[in-house]
């Protein structure tokens, strides 16, 4: 350790006097103008920077050697490739610097050596994994906070082996280096694995230090409530590294309706189905399989359980093995489907010729997904707080609660119409919006350089004028919002008889103000543009539908028209 400390800190130490140099006599060692290169800095504070990750997680390597096998009532398997693994890690921890410079044109001989080396490292680093697995296995486990804090050491640590080796690939790098993949990454190393191994190895010699024992209660709090927060915090950072997100950065790019979506349905929906499938699991082992459902079988609290257990044991069978080959087979026929699925539904990539004039802006998830895509596109953005957070807990939460508020009765859905109903409701909610994220009305169909003409239909008897404003139609591209016989966007209304239910007047401001989804184009637009496209505007009325009236300056009209009262004002 020491040999590694001397030898990694040298070159930082080197490169810190060049630097006081080039700050203060000029010597232009890192002055790319001058002919330095900042390059060589790269090189410099990696050659240390990476082996200090190492100097920091071999005391933790050697933290979990001395817990584990006290834990696990065994002795450590493979002591001496354990020892010949960190000897291995402290040489090629060494070597293997540039893989944080991929992008800075090493060239091909230079990141294959780095991309070769880094990978070796990660076999010492296997091989260690490995002796501590084989060491638990088999072992009288004790479950103390030490014990604990360990196996969340290897889980994590894992995870940041995994991800070390994804980022080893030069082209994988030269994609997401410098990204909040890497920040996750690095994060495992330091906290998952540096941080959970200190934590377990003060949990472990605290006693032999003070001669007094910690709370067991609370160091478990302690590590469940760090492993949920550490995961909840770090683990997200994969997902929008994976999409492009910069790393040193002060605002979020994916935006906060992405992010809180991620943290919902990444963590928090996928934490409440396991685990109520944990509790539903529980709930089997100690009181066995719920029986079914028959019309005019009350279910009753108080004498439930006593009419289970007689109905079990005049008609039940043992699961095993007269029942398991049922849930066999039907575990079975959803793999098959699932299988199926994925084989007749994707993934889909890109297909055909690269085409620069296809501008696509709505991108849509998987099919299973699009509901979801079509709440969030209808949501207000006040509302994002309620409805991605609160209501989703307050629905769980009454689910929860209605088995214990409503739980007697009738179970068999022909005596339960309300539940029916609900079901019904949800059903026809979901198709509806799963049908609605297919073709997205609410985006924009975007032909930027096509700009597709105004029919010749909408331009027979008119004036020059107003086919002048169909012009400014085309080139504003209002089609993509809005449609004109049947083609062009769902965004806006159609326009095939907007003269029928707007003014001239209210057309106008509607152009120049905006309102609801259509932004204003007042700036947009100059005055000779847009009488032209108001006066084309007030020819569209259907199939000859009437022009639009004002209804407040009918009734002003008419005021005027009545002859004064004796006697008024």
């Amino acid at each position: 350790m020491s040999g590694l400390v001397f030898v990694a800190v040298s070159p930082l130490t080197a490169a810190q006097i060049m630097l006081t140099l080039d700050r203060y006599l000029g010597a232009h060692f890192f002055d790319t103008q001058a002919g330095g290169s900042a390059v060589l800095w790269m090189h410099f504070f990696w050659i240390f920077g990476h082996p200090e990750v190492y100097i920091l997680v071999l005391p933790a390597f050697a933290f979990v050697n001395e817990i584990v096998p006290v834990f696990s009532r065994k002795a450590m398997f493979g002591y001496p490739a354990m020892v010949a693994a960190s000897v291995a890690i402290g040489f090629i921890s060494l070597s293997v610097w540039a893989h944080h410079m991929f992008t800075v044109g090493l060239g091909p001989a230079g990141n294959t050596f780095f991309v070769f080396a880094t990978m070796v490292i990660s076999v010492p680093t296997g091989i260690k994994i490995f002796n501590w697995l084989a060491t638990i296995w088999g072992g009288k486990i004790i479950f103390a906070t030490p014990m604990k804090f360990c196996i969340g050491f290897l889980f994590q640590f894992l995870i940041a082996g995994l991800t070390g080796i994804m980022l080893s690939a030069a082209p994988f790098d030269w994609q997401l280096g410098n990204s909040y993949f890497v920040v996750a990454h690095f994060h495992y190393v330091l906290v998952g694995a540096i941080i959970f191994s200190l934590f377990g190895a003060f949990y472990y010699w605290y006693p032999k230090v003070t001669g007094r024992l910690m709370s067991e209660r609370l160091g478990t709090l302690h590590f469940w409530l760090f492993l949920i927060g550490f995961h909840l915090t770090f683990d997200f950072m994969h997902v929008p590294g994976m999409l492009g997100m910069p790393r040193r950065i002060y605002t979020y790019e994916a935006g906060p309706t992405l992010s809180r979506f991620f943290a919902l349905h990444v963590f928090v929906i996928p934490g409440i189905l396991l685990g109520c499938v944990g509790l539903h699991v529980w709930m089997v082992l100690r009181l066995g399989i719920n029986d079914w459902p028959m019309p005019g079988r009350i279910v009753s609290k108080k004498t439930y359980v006593r009419e289970y257990h007689q109905l079990t044991e005049k008609t039940g069978i043992p699961f095993v093995p007269d029942a398991a080959w049922k849930d066999a087979i039907f575990a079975a026929a959803i793999m098959l489907a699932v299988i199926a699925c994925a084989l007749s539904f994707g993934p889909f990539g890109p297909t055909g010729q690269p085409d620069p004039t296809i501008i696509e802006t709505a991108p849509k998830p998987d099919f299973f997904f699009l509901w979801i895509y079509a709440v969030l596109a209808y949501l207000p953005p006040a509302l994002e707080t309620p409805v991605l957070f609160i209501a989703p807990v307050l629905g769980i939460g009454a689910m929860l609660l209605l088995p214990l508020l409503f739980g007697e009765g009738e179970k068999h859905w022909s005596r339960r119409p309300v539940a029916v109903l609900m079901v019904a409701v949800i059903a026809v909610s979901l198709g509806a919006f799963t049908r609605l994220g297919t073709y997205t009305p609410w985006s924009p169909i975007m032909n930027a350089w096509s700009s597709d003409p105004t029919p010749a239909a909408y331009l027979k008897n008119r004036t020059p004028l107003e086919r002048e404003g169909a012009i400014v139609l085309q080139n504003k591209q209002c089609r993509n919002c809005h449609s004109i016989g049947g083609a062009g966007g769902l965004r806006g209304p159609a326009l095939d008889s907007v003269a029928s239910h707007m003014t001239e007047d209210q057309i106008i401001r509607q152009v120049l103000q905006g309102g609801g989804n259509m932004p204003a184009y007042g700036n947009a637009l100059s005055p000779s543009e847009t009488t032209a496209l108001v006066r084309f505007l007030t020819t569209l009325r259907g199939n000859n539908l009437a022009p639009a009236i004002d209804a407040s300056r009918r009734v002003a009209q008419d005021d005027e028209s009545q002859p004064a009262r004796p006697g008024g004002h």
